[in-house]
């Protein structure tokens, strides 16, 4: 089952890794670009917690050193939190 938000917020932090000044933050944003697309065609979706964790990230990239591709992070930020609004839990 494809999960389309999941998708996006992959493409979103493939594009922001590309785009990045920061070496760091381009690894660590293809990394979560990476866990996203597997997370997005895997047979069960994540759950809420396992989807925090990965904004949590996003929001300590965004706010040092993936500052340079901000708006980017905010719009996978923003799929995820569309997939989030679906799902059962808390």
């Amino acid at each position: 089952m494809a999960r389309k938000e999941l998708a996006t917020a992959s493409d979103r932090l493939e594009s922001a890794a590309a785009n990045t000044g920061n070496d760091d933050a381009g690894e660590r944003l293809g990394e979560l670009a990476s866990q996203l697309e597997g997370l997005s065609t895997a047979d069960r979706g994540p759950d809420h917690g396992r989807l925090a964790r990965i904004q949590s990230a996003l929001n300590d990239l965004q706010s040092g050193d993936g500052g340079d591709v901000a708006e980017t992070i905010d719009e996978a930020d923003d799929a995820i939190n569309e997939y989030r609004s679906d799902l059962e839990g808390v």
